[in-house]
């Protein structure tokens, strides 16, 4: 068995790890070159920390080997990796088994470094959690000092200056072929059992809200004293081609979902939100076999053809919940119209068929609204 060509792009928050992860992946993928991209961020949502890991660094480095094995299993021959490492050790790399793992650094001035933070997080609205703006800035420009006093990356790239396709090209000639070779998806044993647990799924059409109303209602079963997880089901199947037999990477999705959740019962949650969308009972099927032991309620979001085009046209213009590799990000306003249009007519259906069960109309609710009216509904922690 070859190795399987990773690279892995850290640096501070701000310095557009990301961006140019999700550029090279694309560029690999309109070359033809099987590929798959991972957020290490998305993989590490669970709240609290384990006392033993704290920064989730290890569960995430955990949760990523599962995640490229099962990219592997589906005919990726290389995966672009992005996310934040520790400064002081760098990635965990004996969580990753098979994988012939490129380090490369993104790194920016400090100046430069403040004003695309404080940019980024304008545009999307954030805010600083647990401190001042200023507080913020200067936790990631400590940050940014620690790794430029370690010596882990193999490589980095300075970004000062640059747009996204010149970063990339300084990146260079990254991957080597690997040997696509089929492997079985990895078959961990489970060492914390799903009694007792409970996990929340909303589904949907594009649009609908489902992650701007799932990762709050994390955060309301974190805080009413459980162990919660969150994963959002498009965050963990970028993966180009998809294989013949799976379309949608719907098989490939519930194994890494079947994993991550294993993964995060042993940190301790005892809640999960998953999001994500469902298109037919044997899509919800095959989830929710992944989940087998664990208590799943499935709740759908509904918006009608008005609100679907506002929101999608808000996506475009890169407001609103900010997604890596949003494929709305940027487009034209008339091939945004017709994704509303498309999402309408999902929503039409899924209503139809009656996916999920019980519906929330989110039409002119604000996200605490809707998430009010899920937890209500579903009996979750947090519920008013």
């Amino acid at each position: 068995m070859r190795l399987l060509p990773v690279l892995w792009l850290c640096g501070p928050p701000g310095v557009g790890k990301t961006t140019v992860g999700w550029e090279i992946y694309s560029r690999l993928t309109d070359e033809g070159v099987p590929a798959g991209y991972a957020d290490v961020d998305q993989l590490g949502i669970c709240h609290p920390d384990p006392a033993s890991d704290p920064g989730r660094h290890a569960l995430k480095a955990a949760n990523l080997g599962a995640v490229i094995a099962h990219f592997r299993a589906a005919g990726a021959r290389c995966v672009v990796v992005s996310g934040v490492v520790e400064a002081d050790r760098g990635v965990r790399a004996d969580r990753l088994s098979g994988v012939a793992l490129t380090v490369c650094r993104l790194r920016a001035g400090r100046r430069e470094l403040r004003d695309r933070f404080v940019g980024r997080e304008d545009a999307n609205g954030a805010s600083a959690a647990g401190g001042s703006r200023d507080e913020t800035v200067a936790a990631v420009l400590r940050y940014a000092d620690e790794l430029d006093a370690s010596g882990f990356a193999d490589m980095c790239v300075e970004t000062g200056g640059l747009s996204v396709g010149e970063v990339v090209e300084r990146v260079g000639g990254w991957p080597g072929a690997a040997d696509p070779e089929r492997l079985p998806a990895p078959g961990a044993r489970d060492t914390v059992p799903p009694g007792g647990t409970r996990a929340l799924w909303l589904c949907g059409a594009t649009g609908t809200g489902k992650s701007a109303v799932g990762f709050p209602l994390h955060l309301r079963a974190a805080r009413a004293g459980f162990g919660s997880a969150f994963i959002d089901l498009d965050q963990v199947g970028f993966l180009s081609p998809a294989p013949p037999c799976d379309p949608d990477h719907h098989r490939t999705k519930a194994r890494v979902l079947a994993d991550l959740w294993r993964n995060y019962r042993t940190a301790g949650a005892r809640r999960l939100t998953i999001v994500g969308p469902a298109t037919d009972e044997a899509s919800l099927g095959t989830y929710t076999r992944a989940l087998a032991g664990t208590a799943v309620t499935v709740r759908r979001l509904h918006a009608g053809r008005e609100e679907l085009t506002r929101r999608i046209l808000r996506r475009g213009q890169g407001l609103g919940w900010a997604q890596p590799g949003d494929p709305l990000r940027g487009r034209p306003t008339a091939e945004l119209l017709r994704v509303a249009g498309q999402a309408a007519a999902v929503a039409g259906e899924l209503a139809r068929a009656g996916i999920g069960g019980a519906h929330v109309d989110t039409d002119g609710a604000t996200v605490t609204e809707v998430a009010d009216a899920v937890a209500a509904a579903a009996d979750w922690p947090g519920s008013p």
